[in-house]
């Protein structure tokens, strides 16, 4: 089973615009990217057999407030062989929230993906059928977002609260 410092080497191989950071704090253990890495890293992560993170647990996506004026993605990965875990990090400007879908690489996050779309409008470029999943297609606004503001009425119903 490869150790964090071990799978962080690997991650630092992958990185063309800057070094991750790294968070042992967390559970599991994270590091964070850019997200021009992210294809990248996802990738090498799977492919590597001394990784081999064949499964993508989780995807979820974070708003860190206006103030803060970001957003984030979280990939929760695991190796079944290695019975490993990882956290990928990406920060977003939250003006232009974009990333590339990793569909391509781990099939479970086309959902997941659609989800943090339809909650937190992050768009996953070249993601095969980004459309809401959990909200009506004609819905205003994306409720988990910080700064979202309630519709009063939806198709001439009033929306209660």
């Amino acid at each position: 089973m490869p150790t964090f410092d071990q799978i962080v080497s690997i991650v630092k191989e992958s990185c063309l615009q800057s070094p991750p950071s790294v968070d042992e704090s967390s559970t599991p253990h994270a590091v964070r990217i850019e997200k021009e890495d992210l294809l990248g890293v996802a990738k090498n992560l799977l492919q590597n057999p001394a990784t081999y993170f064949d499964m993508l647990s989780c995807v979820t996506g974070i708003d860190n407030g206006t103030d803060a004026g970001t957003m984030e993605v979280v990939y929760n990965i695991y190796s079944i062989p290695y019975n490993h875990h990882l956290m990928i990090r990406v920060v977003l400007p939250r003006e232009k929230p974009e990333i590339e879908s990793v569909s391509s690489i781990w099939r479970t996050a086309d959902w997941h993906e659609r989800e943090i779309f339809d909650m937190y409008g992050i768009n996953f470029l070249n993601h095969p059928d980004l459309r809401r999943s959990l909200m009506p297609a004609d819905w205003e606004g994306h409720p988990l977002r910080k700064d979202y503001k309630h519709q009063e009425y939806y198709r001439d119903i009033k929306v209660e609260y």
